[in-house]
């Protein structure tokens, strides 16, 4: 089958509609994430969800007819994806959301689109204009905002909340290396086999950590909320949507996908309203707007 090409991809509507259903997912999963964590340990629900989520990827691929194992020579890349995307960054949002709200987290998310562009002036030699400069400063701004809630002061360091915003803040950097990296790869194995043997070598470095833990203990806590939240984010967010996101990535360059991830703190604002019933401050809200409006002036001017 013919694949398109970065600019005739660019042209459909497809691509871009995979990478909004992808990011509408995601933006929900912080609330499930913030659910989930209350009845089991970040290890059980990491291995739960991933668990899940290769089920689906795997019957996806089978049903394709592209279950055929990656050659050795892209194992190495293959892990180093499943390390950065699953293990890193996951074990990063699930300690976090358990310190931090769903509502904060999605705002800090939307600092990823920066990150991807930062990434490319360090390593691409890329440079920004003089507005983009401004807009990365937006955003930073608008990240202490949310972090620190307007108080300027060390003591707010103390804070559980803000080590969990902290820990959310360095996986959006994670998010936006885990982006970069594979690129490269999907292109040479295809978005379905590429997002799921990654996924299967991250989820390969949890086992270890579950059974040492004695995970599967934690199950007799769960709640329905929980188990809901958990089927949530193994089938939807850990199956769909990184197999949607991977195939918007193997049509359209990635900062024009990463535009998209300015939806995902508007739905989890939203989500988080309607089925947490999370305050947001003032401040909160203030940050965010000037992330987003950030990451527009970066995505539009660098």
């Amino acid at each position: 089958m013919q694949r398109d090409s970065p600019e005739s991809g660019e042209s459909r509507p497809r691509p871009r509609l995979a990478a909004f259903a992808a990011v509408s997912l995601w933006g929900v999963s912080f609330v499930a994430t913030k659910t989930a964590v209350r009845d089991v340990s970040p290890v059980t629900l990491i291995f739960s969800r991933f668990a899940l989520g290769l089920a689906v990827l795997f019957t996806i691929l089978k049903f394709r007819r592209q279950l055929l194992p990656p050659p050795p020579s892209m194992w190495p890349m293959l892990a180093l994806m499943g390390f950065v995307g699953v293990f890193v960054h996951q074990m990063l949002q699930a300690h976090a959301l358990k310190l931090t709200t769903a509502v904060r987290t999605g705002w800090l998310i939307g600092l990823i689109p920066i990150w991807s562009v930062v990434l490319a002036v360090i390593f691409l030699g890329e440079r920004l204009s003089p507005r983009a400069i401004f807009g990365l400063l937006l955003g930073v701004v608008g990240a202490l905002l949310v972090i620190t809630r307007g108080e300027l002061s060390l003591s707010v360091l103390c804070f559980p909340a803000t080590r969990g915003d902290l820990l959310i803040l360095a996986s959006t950097v994670n998010w936006a290396i885990y982006s970069v990296i594979g690129r490269g790869t999907l292109k040479s194995l295809g978005s379905g086999r590429a997002t799921a043997f990654s996924i299967l070598a991250g989820w390969a470095m949890v086992v270890p950590l579950f059974l040492l833990s004695a995970g599967w203990r934690d199950y007799r806590f769960l709640s329905p909320s929980g188990v809901i939240s958990i089927l949530f984010l193994g089938i939807g967010c850990s199956g769909l949507a990184y197999l949607l996101w991977y195939a918007a990535l193997e049509h359209l360059e990635t900062a024009r996908v990463a535009v998209f991830l300015y939806v995902e703190p508007l739905v989890t604002v939203i989500a988080a309203l309607l089925l947490l019933g999370e305050p947001i401050l003032v401040t909160t809200v203030v940050g965010g707007l000037l992330v987003l409006a950030g990451v527009f002036v970066v995505q539009k001017n660098s």
